[in-house]
């Protein structure tokens, strides 16, 4: 692959100036910016819009010139000699912490070899430091473009993307955008998502035990909608320990998976499994389907409907189904992949005086899907089965070309820094650019290492870090110049 004619410049500027970049970083990460009350000025809370303002006075520093969208985020432009043909979209804003940490507290970033650990130094501070330092190295470099890039820093992504819906109000979308919130090499296709909560109540309550056998009194599992349940609870009357034993052993789960105290004549089950993010379903162990699949091992009441009811639910998502089989909906396609669905929510409660169940599913959609071929069928087997389900369309995919000068100009700096070829990927969840005609999502991570982003010590490569920096430093080149 030919060299670029400044890659040399942009590599000895970014290795001069990797220290200031850590430090400048570290200045964001001690700034605690989850979500909090809304305030005059600060529609996030507090900590969000003091990230936005310090991020302001880097841009400034640097000769950006910025605009500030009332604390909802933070522009700041790198003009060139015509339009502005390149937004990058980063956030400022961090998902909450445990007291769990090992490496360093969350807010005191600390350097250990190759890593920087604190909260946001992978998702999203330490990206979006490298999109200011790209910027800044090609404008103190005097390298001239013939289009204008912005660097657009938001502040609400974690908690549902409200600062880009203000920005957008009063923007227009960009030639091209990219954000570097996601996997190397490039991510192209973002799956559609419907997410539905379903329900039905007034059914005949249990009987207490009129026919001789057991009944489910209450289940609760689960309290997010995209994420698989990794713990719950399920009360029986009228279970004797040894069935519950041999319907658990009959599950084929773990057997740590069930554990159960007597509460008089109630039984309290409880059950472990493993979260994980509804994009990816597999990689966790289902608690909710976990207790259905209890379920259907017992000998339960025939008089009580509220049990017919989840032996149904138990039917249509059966414990290890990640694809939608049981529902009719395993659609997959080459490009997109394969269609995931995860039971998320299941709540139950039986009394005398009636019972009531709800519950929420998430599913993640291939580019063949749409609201006649899933939502009207899921809608449609719930309904067989006596249950309602909210309306509303699903989240349709997001799907850029892999032709498209955007992807084919991206994955030539990616060659040319990791040295070889990169194919665009696909992936459940979403990013900022999902609802943008034309964006896709592009670093500053590899699959291979997780950065545990959003758990216990996220950390970021140094090393990812500054490759990432001249990577973008070479795309707005290419996009721009």
């Amino acid at each position: 692959m030919e060299q670029p004619r400044y890659k040399e410049q942009i590599d000895a500027w970014v290795d001069a100036h990797s220290e200031q970049l850590l430090e400048d970083l570290k200045l964001l990460v001690r700034i605690p910016s989850v979500k909090g009350e809304p305030e005059d000025g600060m529609p996030f809370g507090r900590m969000p819009a003091q990230a936005v303002s310090a991020m302001q006075s880097l841009m400034d520093a640097y000769g950006l010139r910025t605009t500030n969208y009332e604390n909802y985020c933070v522009a700041g432009d790198l003009d060139g000699t015509g339009e502005k043909r390149l937004d990058i979209l980063t956030h400022l804003d961090v998902v909450p912490v445990s007291d769990e940490w090992t490496k360093t507290k969350p807010y005191e970033p600390s350097v250990e070899g190759d890593r920087i650990y604190g909260r946001g130094t992978s998702d999203d501070k330490g990206p979006a430091v490298a999109a200011l330092y790209a910027m800044r190295c090609i404008r103190e470099l005097g390298i001239p473009l013939a289009g204008g890039v912005r660097l657009i820093c938001g502040s609400d992504e974690e908690s549902g993307s409200k600062d880009l819906a203000y920005y957008y109000e009063r923007e227009q979308e960009a030639l091209y955008s990219i954000s570097p919130d996601a996997n190397y090499p490039l991510i192209n296709i973002e799956k559609g998502r419907l997410s539905k909560t379903f329900w039905k109540k007034g059914m005949k309550g249990r009987t207490g035990s009129g026919d001789g056998k057991a009944c489910v009194v209450r289940i609760a599992a689960g309290d997010t909608a995209n994420i698989v349940p990794g713990r719950g609870i399920l009360v029986l009357s009228g279970a004797s320990e040894q069935e519950l034993a041999r319907a658990a052993a009959k599950t084929g789960a773990a057997e740590d998976a069930f554990s159960w105290k007597r509460q008089g004549e109630e039984l309290v089950v409880t059950v472990r499994g493993n979260t994980a993010h509804a994009a990816f379903p597999q990689d966790g162990i289902n608690s909710a389907t976990l207790i259905l699949a209890l379920l259907s091992h017992l000998d339960l009441s025939d008089e009580d409907e509220g049990t017919q009811t989840l032996r149904k639910i138990g039917q249509l998502w059966p414990h290890g189904d990640h694809c939608g089989a049981a529902l009719g909906v395993d659609y997959a396609e080459e490009e997109s992949g394969s269609l995931t669905m995860s039971l998320d929510i299941l709540e139950y409660d039986s009394s005398p005086e009636g019972a009531c169940v709800k519950g929420c599913f998430d599913c993640r959609a291939p580019l063949c899907c749409n609201d006649s071929n899933l939502t009207a069928k899921v809608k449609a087997r719930l309904e067989e089965a006596g249950l309602e389900m909210e309306d509303g369309p699903m989240v349709p995919a997001h799907y850029v070309s892999a032709d498209s000068e955007l992807v084919t100009k991206l994955l030539e700096s990616y060659a040319l820094y990791f040295g070889k070829e990169g194919k665009p990927l696909a992936i459940g969840g979403g990013t900022y650019v999902h609802g943008l005609e034309r964006g896709v999502a592009f670093g500053c991570s590899v699959p291979e290492v997780d950065n545990r982003m959003h758990g216990d010590d996220e950390f970021m490569e140094i090393s990812m870090l500054m490759k990432s920096t001249k990577i973008l430093a070479d795309a707005i080149l290419r996009l721009c110049g």
